[in-house]
């Protein structure tokens, strides 16, 4: 057997689910201007260049529930791109580092989003997408940064990137491998929307959360787009799973009426019947091994298709 098709049956037992597969900027057909911009995120590190790229996309998603106009959601949708390019100026043992930052390593790490604001600003293709960068940390009740204005100082675009890198950045933490769980992601997302305090003589500003309500309840039917398409994939994937099983079936059969057979001609007959049945790499020595693959991968596959429709189901159920 190949290392390809080793490497193959290791990933029919342990496929990891792309969230962000689904949709693309491409759908826009980006001009050459624009992909100015966005060549700027190959000064990124590999893991801040995909979550750009990922924030970029739920952005983009964002900004269709939202009805807002192709031209502001390609424009938002570029800002979200840009985000976080000041990142490149981050010190990369800070950038990088496994664990929590301290005090003064986080102070250093919020300078991100000035540094990005004015590499934009000194860059004439890149000026009119600064907000991103400046504005993605900041929140509605004035607790962000970088200088903590509140809800009526922040440009919407602001509001959407905030909610979709929020979102991405927990995800990539938790290290998803699949939508299920994924509404626990979502309650935190719910908490951050609410008041620190409802009392009314406080200030409108205080009584506001960090993040703007519709903006994440218009994120849960963007999550629950993506969950039913990774059923429908997971579905698609069991119906070959199921092809193959019943293939394997047959090959059993023709392999017990060999064991059995009383002479050669018929132990042969059987024996090539098998060898038709078996495709690509798939080798004689190796085909219950192959076979309790194909089963352990049905299994495993069924098992997430209920959990991804309980996983729809608890996030209809979330209130805002």
């Amino acid at each position: 057997m190949t290392i390809d098709t080793i490497q193959r049956r290791i990933n029919m037992k342990n496929e990891v689910f792309d969230f962000y597969d689904k949709t693309s900027l491409k759908s826009y057909n980006l001009n050459s201007s624009m992909r100015y911009q966005l060549n700027m995120l190959d000064s990124l590190d590999v893991y801040t260049r995909k979550h750009c790229e990922n924030v970029a996309s739920i952005t983009c998603r964002l900004c269709e529930y939202l009805h807002c106009s192709e031209n502001f959601t390609k424009y938002c949708t570029i800002c979200a791109y840009l985000h976080d390019i000041g990142k490149m100026f981050i010190p990369q043992k800070v950038l990088q580092k496994p664990g929590k930052l301290t005090d003064e390593e986080y102070e250093i790490m919020k300078t991100h989003t000035t540094i990005g604001y004015n590499m934009c600003m000194k860059d004439l293709q890149l000026r009119p997408y600064a907000n991103g960068a400046l504005y993605h940390h900041e929140a509605l009740n004035g607790s962000g940064y970088p200088n903590g204005v509140t809800k009526k100082d922040i440009p919407y675009e602001g509001q959407i990137i905030r909610v979709a890198d929020e979102y991405d950045a927990i995800v990539s933490k938790r290290q998803y491998k699949s939508h299920v769980g994924i509404s626990d992601t979502l309650k935190i997302l719910i908490e951050n929307t609410k008041p620190a305090s409802a009392l009314s003589t406080l200030s409108e500003s205080a009584r506001m959360g960090k993040t703007n309500p519709l903006i994440v309840k218009k994120l849960f039917k963007v999550v629950i787009d993506d969950i039913e398409y990774e059923i429908s994939r997971t579905l698609s994937y069991i119906d070959e799973l199921k092809d193959n099983i019943k293939r394997f079936e047959q090959i059993e059969k023709y392999y017990n009426k060999m064991k059995f057979a009383k002479d050669e001609k018929k132990r042969n007959y059987y024996y090539q019947g098998i060898i038709q049945l078996l495709v690509e790499d798939e080798t004689f020595d190796k085909i219950f091994d192959i076979y309790d693959d194909y089963k352990e991968a049905y299994i495993n596959r069924k098992k997430i298709i209920d959990n991804l429709y309980n996983e729809i189901k608890k996030i209809k159920k979330l209130k805002i």
